[in-house]
């Protein structure tokens, strides 16, 4: 477990910047998930798991979607993301309004 900072506009008005996530590193991701994930070109950003994609090389991989469409940089712009890539999942917006996000045990 971990925590996360948002910074961007691009997952409001489900996150807004300064919010504050609980993360589960390593967890499995299904479609719908908020998740942690570093792109290709090195970006960390929270998006959301949209369906599981493959990568050109035959790997396994996530399309990630900003929830804003027209803010902020996602798989529409930068392609799959690998799985391996994917840190966590988003499981609670701890600060500043508590809010649990789908069904984790």
């Amino acid at each position: 477990m971990g925590l996360a900072r948002v910074t961007g506009v691009s997952m409001c008005p489900t996150l807004a910047p300064g919010d504050r996530l609980l993360v589960r590193y390593a967890a499995p991701v299904r479609p719908g998930d908020l998740v942690l994930a570093r792109f290709p070109d090195g970006v960390l950003a929270v998006k959301r798991a949209a369906e599981p994609r493959l990568l050109p090389d035959g790997g396994e991989g996530w399309w990630l979607l900003s929830d804003d469409p027209h803010a902020g940089v996602d798989s529409r712009h930068r392609g799959p993301v690998a799985a391996s890539a994917v840190a966590g999942v988003v499981l609670a917006r701890v600060w500043p309004r508590p809010r649990w996000f789908g069904h984790r045990a």
